[in-house]
């Protein structure tokens, strides 16, 4: 290819476990989740890689961190891996509450037995038969049993970018040395837009309040028509987003006049115009709203969300409503704290200034050519965060 690049399709891909997940809630949720989409697929993972490296001899290897594989391909041959993670950070620290909770981090003597107390319980009780099917898997493949929990095994000793800034991760005294703050990856400007008909609308005297549905979580009853409903009334002018849903999927009758709704609309070109955004907590979409500076409404209880608006709330750039499916009271009231108090544009705008001091791109090739060049793990500087 031109590009010097190969994408290989994966040849071994699990069967779709949805059905059986869509009856789950919760901790069964999670744990499902882990078992069937992330350590089972690990099978494939470890046949696909074996597979391209007979062809294609890496010196290392480079997948998201959810690869439980990698670190299998890791251990049969000795090649090293680099995660890429774009999501909280999930370490177990004695900083912070397990992951998944959503709750804030406390760093006092109280909190410590506090993190220590709920880690311990996370691990060896609500998490333990994960980790005993992990082994059973490991085994199937002629790894031995390790005792390592999930989120043990993911982090590579070798390479691990973080995909945001310090300081909208919680701090942790213990944060593993392999560990790399990389800074948000912004999205490149897209090769064309045409600008929908309201579009000068965007440059009037009304607060801009953004509204997205996200990707993955698309159910535009939970966070679109709620918001909607909520800022109806207000002056203010709201642009909702479905993530590619048909403007129909919106249930609502009629269209408060101060809305304007589209399928997608760019960030590049959207978020320098937005006062507030409402967003479901998806980890990119936060990241590139902070990259320009606008605070946030989060709401979201599902995958990563709830730690995500934890963050958001930690970090003082926006306000938590710790639910999936707020009501429009809740929705009108924080967005409109959020216009009155300075201090959330201001913490915004703060990590704005933050993100534009890293340059992800340029800042993950250097350190993995430092590991192919070393084979060494990578790890940071004492000074560094």
């Amino acid at each position: 290819m031109s590009t010097g690049l190969d994408f290989s399709d994966p040849k071994s891909l699990p069967e779709s476990f949805m059905e059986k997940k869509k009856s789950l809630k919760g901790l069964e949720d999670f744990r499902f989740g882990l078992k069937h989409a992330f350590i089972d697929s690990a099978v494939a993972q470890l046949k696909d890689f074996t597979d391209i490296l007979h062809d294609f001899p890496a010196d290392i290897l480079l997948c998201d961190s959810l690869f439980l594989g990698a670190s299998w391909v890791h251990e049969k041959t000795g090649l090293p891996w680099a995660a890429f993670h774009t999501s909280a950070l999930f370490f177990t620290s004695r900083d912070t509450a397990p992951f998944g909770l959503g709750i804030q981090p406390d760093t006092s003597a109280l909190g410590h037995l506090r993190n220590h107390v709920l880690n311990w319980v996370y691990r060896r009780i609500l998490l333990n038969d994960v980790t005993a099917y992990l082994d059973q898997v490991r085994g199937s493949v002629g790894l031995s049993p390790e005792g390592k929990d999930f989120f043990e095994a993911i982090l590579s000793p070798f390479l691990f970018l973080q995909a945001t800034v310090p300081d909208f991760e919680y701090p942790r005294s213990n944060l593993p040395p392999s560990v790399h703050f990389i800074g948000p990856f912004s999205p490149e400007p897209p090769s064309s837009f045409t600008p929908p008909a309201w579009w000068d609308e965007l440059k009037g005297d009304l607060p801009v309040v953004h509204v997205t549905q996200g990707t993955v979580a698309t159910d535009t009853n939970d966070l679109i028509v709620p918001t909607l409903q909520a800022l109806a009334d207000e002056d203010v002018l709201v642009v909702a987003t479905t993530g590619g849903q048909p403007i129909e999927s919106i249930k609502l009758d009629p269209i408060p006049a101060n809305a304007r709704i589209e399928p997608f609309i760019p960030h590049y070109y959207l978020l320098p115009h937005v006062d507030v955004m409402v967003t479901n907590g998806g980890y990119n979409g936060v990241q590139v709203a902070l990259a320009n500076g606008v605070p946030l409404v989060a709401a979201g209880q599902t995958e990563d969300k709830p730690e995500v608006c934890a963050r958001v709330q930690w970090a003082g750039v926006g306000i938590n409503l710790k639910t999936k499916t707020p009501t429009p009271t809740q929705v009108r009231d924080a967005v409109k704290a959020i216009l009155a108090c300075s201090d959330y544009r201001q913490k915004a705008q703060f990590l704005q200034a933050e993100m534009a001091r890293y340059n992800a791109p340029t800042l993950a090739v250097t350190l993995l050519e430092k590991l192919v060049a070393t084979k060494q793990p990578v790890l940071r500087d004492s000074e560094d965060v």
